[in-house]
């Protein structure tokens, strides 16, 4: 039997259990969560360790398949490829890390707290193990729900107005896409009755909606506009799919709930939203956008890229600007993310590959840098840039890993985020023309998208350093308790302590990994070539020479 249920039950029972604690066992709450998020990354550790990479390995392994409403065509169907596999290590990773980081910023309701965390947990997990799509979809929208409340009762100031506008903008697009995806699965049904009514059958397994999606059939259908031209409906179906996941990204321009949340979010929901959530949109393009309508996708490439672009030079000019820490790396995600989107939609097999190591990388650097800005605010509750400098005299420790995960973010050679941005500006520079036999090469950019795209990362470097060189050096400079007279000289100043023992162990395995996916990037590059193959035979037809 699949262990991959386990992985998703554990983290929900636990929910369960740690709700039922009374709320004077805040502290108790707190190390019941941690330890049960330790389960499912022991298990993560055991997938890993067993999983079998390689060109001649199964793409898709620990599968499980159960019959749960087969009238409808719905069935419990799991499985892990290299894809969802590191991105379940990342899921696996941040979530204890966060939860560790909360032990201090959380004060009240704390069993509430940690649960919500770890119902969070089981559907982020469920999104990366689904093979079904309604069973995607329930897992999808079943990551609202904790967000929503982590905000809307944990948050700052104007944590409810964070929180609605988060749910309302991912949740009114992402029923655009399950109408997309139930139209898909009906549409089948009924070529299915046309052509073998006895065998005909109703089905939302992911296969069978890729099969079809790339049979050719679905172009039969076309919507008559006010009597001038027909719409072919691969093209409807393509921007119903892609307004929910490109909402959840969120891409431009549908990123102005993002700023507000991340901002308004506790430390832990801004790791987690950063790190994972956002990914769940990049993950469904790519599982469902590219695989099920590869016409429409390369229809539509170029004008993807160009919406990614303005996003990717709009993010990093609006993080320049910025005097909150927090709102300077919220801005910085839509521009990064932005990198991702690129380069999928260059639909070629590096791009495509950059933009998987993208999604990991991303969540790695942007969630190790709202830890540090979170103990930032821990220390001198304010995140305006104005009211500290030089604080790598008083936290050198806490200076040096901000100074790290600046450079990581900024994709410096040696760290994890160098890799990423690589491959994705490569294989969009090479985006274009024709493979020998003919066939349009990947998504036909080239470097009219690749060097305007190079221009995120050079702005991205002067706002992220532009915010080490102001906050981590400089003249001294630190927010004072006493805010009637902050210019006093004689004014109280808050207690700086470095990195207690509880936030190395918060910041260390992530500077590890960056680090090691730096440095020897070989192991996960080699993981991820059959399943990028695979898409790419699907979109293009020709993956073999790309």
């Amino acid at each position: 039997m699949s262990i991959l249920p386990w992985l998703l039950l554990i983290p929900a029972l636990g929910a369960l259990l740690v709700a039922l604690l009374p709320k004077a066992r805040g502290q108790a709450a707190a190390y019941l969560a941690l330890a049960i998020s330790l389960i499912p990354l022991a298990i993560t550790a055991y997938l890993l360790a067993n999983f079998q990479f390689g060109p001649t390995a199964k793409l898709w392994q620990f599968t499980l398949h159960q019959a749960w409403l087969p009238e409808f065509g719905v069935s419990l169907s799991l499985g892990l490829d290299a894809i969802s596999l590191w991105l379940v290590v990342l899921t696996a990773v941040l979530t204890p890390i966060s939860i560790l980081a909360s032990f201090n910023y959380i004060k009240d309701r704390r069993p509430e707290f940690y649960a919500w965390m770890l119902l969070l947990h089981a559907g982020m997990l469920g999104v990366f193990c689904a093979r079904d799509v309604l069973l995607f979809y329930f897992f999808f929208e079943l990551t609202l729900i904790p967000m929503f409340f982590i905000i809307g009762l944990w948050g700052g100031a104007e944590r409810r107005k964070a929180a609605g506008k988060f749910f309302l903008f991912t949740f009114t697009a992402s029923v655009l896409t399950l109408a997309s995806l139930i139209y898909l699965a009906y549409t089948r049904y009924q070529f299915q009755l046309q052509a073998d009514p006895i065998n005909a059958a109703l089905s939302f397994g992911m296969d069978d909606l890729y099969k079809f999606g790339q049979s050719g059939q679905l172009a039969q259908i076309t919507i008559p506009v006010f009597g001038l031209f027909s719409i072919p409906m691969p093209y409807i179906l393509f921007f119903g799919l892609l307004a929910g996941f490109a909402a959840k990204v969120p891409l431009f321009p549908f990123h102005t709930w993002l700023p507000l949340a991340h901002t308004e979010a506790p430390t832990a929901g801004s790791v987690i939203l950063a790190g994972v959530l956002l990914k769940l949109g990049t993950y469904g393009m790519l599982r469902f956008v590219l695989p099920l309508l590869p016409e429409a996708t390369r229809l539509f490439a170029p004008g993807i890229a160009g919406v990614c672009i303005v996003g990717i030079v709009y993010g990093a000019l609006v993080s320049w600007v910025q005097g909150d820490m927090k709102k300077l790396i919220a801005y910085s995600s839509v521009s990064h993310l932005g990198f991702c989107v690129l380069g999928m939609f260059a639909l070629t097999a590096t791009g495509l590959t950059g933009s998987i190591m993208y999604m990991i990388n991303h969540g790695l650097s942007t969630g190790a840098l709202f830890l540090v800005v979170g103990m930032f605010y821990e220390r001198y509750h304010t995140r305006q840039m104005d009211d500290m400098s030089g604080l790598v005299r008083r936290l050198p420790a806490l200076g040096f890993f901000t100074v790290f995960f600046v450079f990581s973010s900024v994709a410096l050679p040696g760290l994890n985020g160098f890799v990423s941005e690589f491959l994705v500006l490569l294989g969009t520079f090479i985006s274009g023309g024709s493979s020998p036999a003919g066939v349009p090469y990947g998504g036909n950019l080239g470097p009219w998208f690749a060097v305007p795209a190079a221009l995120g990362v050079i702005l991205g470097a002067v706002y992220l350093l532009y915010w080490a060189g102001r906050v981590v050096f400089g003249p001294l400079k630190e927010p004072a308790i006493d805010h009637d007279n902050a210019d006093d000289e004689h004014a109280v100043h808050a207690p700086t302590k470095d990195l207690s023992l509880r936030e190395w162990l918060v910041l260390t395995p992530l500077a590890i990994l960056i680090l090691a996916i730096g440095v020897y990037p070989k192991p996960m590059l080699d993981s991820l070539q059959p399943p990028v193959q695979n898409v790419m035979t699907t979109v293009s037809g020709s993956a073999a020479g790309h």
